[in-house]
């Protein structure tokens, strides 16, 4: 019965550019570990000498009682030599506690069928944070909790969605560059001087500031993460997956307990995830971004009291837009460009995002009315190829910050729209985590013993622990935006009161924060090692085989002998179980191809 089976291996090419390298550097330095792992189980293995068809054997002749077997449901037979089943307590008995010897061949076999694909495909996720550690942590978050990946990449996409939107009804020069830039930043930590008004106004009001705008975005298209070494690398992985799926179904009671369905199943979240985030091709590189955002800066304009547009850096080194660099324990997560990071920069972007817009819409509903900056000059109609002309962009830095204030604000302190973004996000995460683990759970769940045990066990507590990681990490975010309000009171009370609550807030942001990334690496360690006690047999022993966890010692029971029904029966949950998972990814990536790509305001060429 237990005999090794051929599967697919293959080798996928890794994408070489700077969001992939860095993570194949980690996973190949974590590879000894592995190796590691598996040497000491070796070792150790050798001794172990269970062998349940000999224990089966030994039941049915009569050496451990006539009522020492069962059938496949766990019912007494009439003659104990048609027995297919050994209960839990007569397993350990007869068999002992110890797992099934090692098999290189089938652990070899599955690993490279089921597992090292998911793992050359995590090279291929969007890094870019220059740092080893940043990076490596990324790499584990994202396999601690594959709810905390989908969330932010589905978070990325409504936002481009509704920054598209929020900027719809401005006409005013550069609103396309604006959308198209402040979309592009989502992964940078973007701060704007609130306390110069006229820095900001000015990149929107005058034009000696349109290159401002081109140039950031131009420096910000530096790359995309799509290419054919990355699409080569999914096709591979798709097509290893649907290979051995097919393959493992005709060999339904050959290796039944090593097979690595549940293993397939549990992973396939990766694939969803990456297509994603190499559709998004988010602008994560630390280094380009600050780059970008530095050269454009040495060529802002400000507005000044003559009325005579200056170099910013002339006046003083302060900029209207600039990246939050500060030694701040509260907002590294938001300093940190790794794209998984996009769940804690929700509410600040939003907020950069909504003081920008206000200033295009005010000036857009300005020149509708041919009102020109400077009130005390006519207003200068424009020709066919700009319906704006320049002169009516000129003025002293108060009428520049006047013609961009609104006399009623819309801004809220947490932002327009993110809650119904955070639920969608959310939604869609939750989809693909639970369809996905809900498949691997289902699968070894209905695999004989059918029940609660080890393998399904291992499945429902990855996927419990991924959902809290991400509840915890969002709560956090949260608190955090939370601990940045003001007091609006004037009473000194009331203020004193806030304050605390505020510094309470960032203080349990930072400890749930820690907490969450420790429970994350935790359950990325936990994953891995379930699929190595899947493929070493580590699993094959009396108490994981007979599901103890799930009908209790008094009646658990080890199935050692397939009926056929039985196999045609897990033969079908198993293609339940691929359905399935295959389902839910199929609804998050149509999600991503569906929101993706928003209509954007009137481009350069129609400006």
């Amino acid at each position: 019965m237990r005999k090794s089976r051929c599967c697919l291996s293959i080798h996928l090419p890794i994408q070489r550019n700077c969001l992939a390298v860095n993570a194949h550097r980690q996973l190949s330095r974590s590879l000894p570990l592995l190796l590691a792992f598996v040497a000491i189980y070796c070792c150790d293995s050798t001794f172990a000498l269970t062998n349940f068809n000999q224990c089966l054997l030994d039941v049915q002749a009569g050496k451990f009682g006539p009522n020492a077997g069962v059938d496949n449901f766990g019912h007494p037979v009439p003659n104990i030599s048609q027995a297919t089943a050994i209960p839990y307590e007569i397993c350990v008995a007869a068999c002992g506690g110890a797992p099934e010897p090692f098999s290189w061949g089938d652990f070899s076999n599955q690993f490279s069928a089921w597992l090292l694909p998911w793992l050359a495909l995590l090279s291929q996720l969007p890094f870019g944070a220059n740092d080893h550690l940043e990076n490596l942590i990324s790499v584990v978050m994202t396999i601690g909790s594959p709810v905390l990946a989908a969330y932010s990449a589905a978070l990325t996409v409504l936002n481009g969605r509704w920054i598209a939107r929020r900027f719809s009804g401005s006409t005013y020069p550069n609103t396309y560059y604006a959308v198209r830039t402040l979309s592009s930043l989502q992964q940078a930590p973007v701060v704007l001087d609130t306390n110069r008004d006229a820095l900001l106004a000015s990149l929107v009001v005058l034009p000696e500031n349109d290159e401002w705008w081109k140039e950031l975005l131009d420096h910000l298209n530096y790359t995309y993460t799509w290419s054919i070494s990355a699409a080569t690398s999914i096709a591979w992985v798709l097509i290893a997956y649907v290979f051995t799926v097919i393959e493992s179904l005709s060999n339904i009671g050959s290796e039944i307990n090593v097979n690595g369905q549940g293993v397939g199943s549990a992973w396939l979240w990766l694939l969803p995830v990456v297509i994603a985030w190499l559709q998004i091709s988010p602008k994560c590189d630390s280094i380009l971004i600050r780059d970008a955002l530095r050269r454009a800066n040495r060529i802002a304009y400000v507005a000044t009291s003559d009325g005579i547009p200056k170099r910013a850096g002339i006046v003083s080194d302060h900029r209207a837009v600039f990246l939050n660099e500060a030694d701040d324990v509260l907002h590294n997560d938001q300093r940190c460009t790794c794209p998984i990071y996009n769940y804690a920069r929700l509410f600040a972007w939003t907020a950069a995002v909504e003081e920008i817009s206000e200033y295009f819409h005010e000036a857009t509903r300005r020149s509708r009315l041919f009102q020109p900056v400077d009130s005390n000059k006519p207003w200068v109609f424009g020709d066919r190829s700009c319906n704006l002309s320049d002169e009516n962009r000129i003025g002293t830095s108060s009428q520049v910050v006047a013609y961009c204030t609104s006399f009623f604000p819309r801004r809220s302190r947490w932002g327009s729209g993110v809650w119904g973004r955070i639920i969608v996000a959310s939604i869609l995460a939750l989809i693909l985590q639970w369809g996905t683990a809900g498949a691997a759970i289902f699968v070894t769940w209905k695999t004989p013993t059918r029940g609660l045990g080890c393998r399904s066990g291992s499945y429902l507590l990855y996927a419990i622990v991924s959902t809290i990681v991400w509840v915890l990490l969002v709560f956090a975010n949260i608190l955090s935006h939370y601990s940045t309000f003001d007091c609006t009171s004037y009473d000194l009370e009331e203020k004193k009161k806030h304050y605390a609550r505020v510094d309470l807030a960032g203080s349990l942001s930072i400890i749930i924060r820690r907490f969450g990334k420790i429970l994350a690496a935790a359950n990325a360690v936990w994953i891995f090692t379930t699929c190595m006690f899947q493929f070493t047999s580590f699993f094959n022993r009396c108490w994981c085989d007979s599901n103890v966890l799930g009908l209790g010692a008094a009646r658990a029971y080890n199935v050692i002998s397939l009926t056929n029904e039985e196999v045609d029966s897990t033969r079908a949950a198993w293609i339940g179980g691929a359905v399935f998972a295959s389902g839910a990814a199929a609804i998050y990536v149509g999600f991503i191809n569906v929101f993706i790509d928003p209509p954007l305001p009137v481009g350069p060429n129609r400006e």
